[in-house]
């Protein structure tokens, strides 16, 4: 379904292992963490595109911890709150902070498939937005350096030309110097 590596982060393993299982099978990269702190370990080691993480751990480090630390690492990782405990306040401070989503527990697989999808679409879009505007600039330099040689011959051609047209105007020599004089600076 997609290339989308995934941070599954609960501190109950059954509720990892569901998840683990079920985007597997829907062919995601699924890594696991059993509370904040290591969530926040292996985020400062490697890149994931999506985070999952439970609002409400124990250990120092509760799922703001963890979008945090995800927003601070790279921005381009996008965060999903679940919790039990859904609550207005709880989805506003969470999308301040840069939470994509928030769902609710127990999760609705089908929706979290939806919500997946539509990272990865945006993420493709930037993707493709950002190989467009590199393939102008490398068209741009390319063309900008095409008019600047095309400028230099134009230059050169006219230089030519008028000596040529100055070659063949002298009075004060006969036809077959003139050609000669022209046919040198042709030459040139």
């Amino acid at each position: 379904m997609s290339n989308l590596k995934i941070l599954v982060v609960d501190d109950d393993p059954v509720t990892r292992s569901l998840f683990t299982k079920r985007l597997e099978a829907a062919e995601y990269t699924v890594h696991t963490a059993e509370n904040g702190l290591v969530a926040v370990e292996k985020i400062g080691q490697q890149f994931y595109d999506v985070v999952l993480t439970d609002l409400m751990m124990p250990g120092g480090v509760d799922g703001i911890g963890v979008l945090e630390a995800s927003k601070q690492n790279n921005i381009k990782t996008e965060v999903i709150l679940i919790t039990a405990h859904a609550s207005v306040n709880n989805a506003i401070e969470a999308m301040k902070k840069g939470a994509v989503d928030y769902l609710q527990k127990p999760i609705n697989f089908d929706e979290l498939f939806l919500r997946l999808d539509k990272i990865h679409n945006l993420k493709m879009l930037v993707k493709n937005a950002s190989d467009l505007r590199e393939a102008m600039d490398v068209t741009e330099k390319t063309s900008a350096e095409t008019i600047q040689d095309l400028e230099i011959t134009v230059a050169e051609l006219k230089q030519r030309m008028d000596a040529i047209k100055a070659a063949l105007m002298k009075a004060d020599v006969d036809a077959a110097t003139r050609i000669r004089l022209a046919i040198e600076a042709l030459s040139k």
